[in-house]
């Protein structure tokens, strides 16, 4: 049990519930137990008071795309290192890939996951179980008996199912036990020796170019069967114009289906790969600024569910090789939050919108209590400062790994504290 908090003076932004004012939170047991416009009506004798000074409350972030490497690669990152990674940038809850060695394939290593995070991680983990096993694309896992042990969704992480046959047969099995089925949409023929955008920046770099094509011809497929299996299809990460196009249309007679963009596709375009920079090397690639605009407005329209940071964290080896070979993949949990109030302070989008695609959305997708304000909900929160400035070094990172696509980047806004259950997980050096 832990001392009732009061949180006064903030500027309570629940995106759930649509409003936006000032006002005070209670907090008992762990769980918001009131809420006040202006200021708090009574405070109890023992509460501790936080004095907001007007900053952004809102629900603490919930990211769908978290890869970590413990179990098989701890030195890239554990669970302890990427939950504190996590509530450094405002992320109380994430949803951790099976890309693990071995995979997440068995109900066993899901509940040692669940168990071990517990115990390391200020954050809360929630397992994504593999598809396939071995995330091999060849077999069906034991969908039931991971769901059981508690895995949160059924994903084969960076791996796309290539055959339709078993791809159909994996989302009928999903529908029969309502688990959020989360597919990275990528023909790998399509994408072959590719390694980034197919265009004219590609053929200027002498780099071979993954089409669109590579996206959106999967996606088509996925989306059709998604209807006709009735599962709850999420596509994982779309970065083009159709790709939105395909999404829209389908969303239109399917009410499962949601989709997802990385915050990477959102804020940066291939344009930024400049000189051979491996550290934008991801996938899907960095697209063209009309690509990257469309995102903007597909997510503004409520075609694109959700942001998440695709936080892939790789090691030194791997990332400084010439582009062509160096690895795919960025961290991002430290940066997601600051990197999406860009788009706030540059007019594209507004803050609700933004924190909703990393609150309340991902909560409703994965059936989650939290990701809002209200009374009876779990107390995980962030208090944000959104125009403190900040600049992006690696030195300054909780990750193990520093393959960061914002190195040096100018930021404003910061997380302040980060609130999970109640209780206090981080406070920013400058109130600490």
């Amino acid at each position: 049990m832990t001392r009732p908090l009061v949180i006064d003076n903030a500027r309570i932004v629940d995106p759930a519930s649509n409003t936006d004012q000032l006002g005070a939170v209670l907090i008992e047991d762990g769980r918001i137990s009131d809420l006040a416009v202006g200021g708090p009506a009574g405070v109890p004798d023992d509460a501790e008071v936080i004095n907001a000074n007007g900053q952004v409350l809102a629900p603490g972030l919930i990211d769908m795309r978290v890869f970590v490497g413990e179990p098989g690669k701890e030195y890239r990152e554990t669970l302890a290192s990427a939950g504190a990674a996590a509530v450094a940038g405002g992320v109380t809850s994430f949803v951790m890939m099976p890309e693990t060695t071995p995979a997440v394939d068995d109900g066993a290593l899901v509940d040692f996951l669940i168990r071990r995070a517990e115990a390391q991680s200020p954050a809360r983990i929630l397992p994504a179980a593999a598809i396939t096993k071995g995330l091999a694309g060849k077999e069906i896992t034991e969908f039931g008996l991971l769901k059981d042990a508690g895995a949160i969704c059924l994903t084969d992480g960076a791996q796309s199912i290539q055959s339709s046959s078993l791809l159909r047969s994996a989302m009928g099995y999903a529908a029969n036990f309502d688990m959020p089925f989360i597919h990275h949409v990528s023909d790998a023929a399509l994408t072959g020796d590719g390694v980034m955008n197919e265009g004219l920046f590609a053929t200027v770099l002498g780099l071979r170019g993954i089409p669109r094509e590579a996206e959106t011809i999967p996606l088509a497929r996925d989306l059709q069967l998604a209807q006709l299996t009735g599962v709850r299809y999420h596509a994982a990460q779309i970065s083009t114009a159709g790709s939105a196009e395909l999404v829209k249309t389908a969303k239109s007679r399917n009410e499962k289906v949601t989709a997802g963009i990385s915050i990477n596709n959102l804020c940066l375009n291939e344009n930024d790969i400049g000189r051979y920079r491996t550290y934008f090397k991801l996938n899907p690639p960095l697209r063209t600024e009309d690509d990257r605009q469309a995102m903007i407005a597909a997510l503004r329209e409520g075609i694109i569910d959700t942001i998440h940071s695709d936080h892939d964290p790789q090691d030194t080896e791997v990332k400084r090789q010439p582009f062509a070979e160096a690895s795919n993949g960025a961290i991002g949990l430290e940066t997601l939050l600051a990197a999406a109030l860009r788009l706030v302070h540059s007019g594209d989008l507004g803050l609700i919108t933004v924190l909703r695609a990393m609150t309340s959305r991902p909560a409703e997708i994965l059936g989650l209590e939290s990701g809002r304000i209200s009374r009876g909900a779990p107390a995980d929160l962030i208090l944000v400062d959104p125009e403190y400035p900040w600049q992006v070094t690696e030195k300054s990172f909780r990750s193990r790994s520093r393959n960061t696509s914002f190195e040096g980047a100018r930021m404003q806004g910061k997380v302040m504290r980060t609130i999970m259950g109640g209780r206090t997980v981080f406070i920013h050096e400058d109130i600490a």
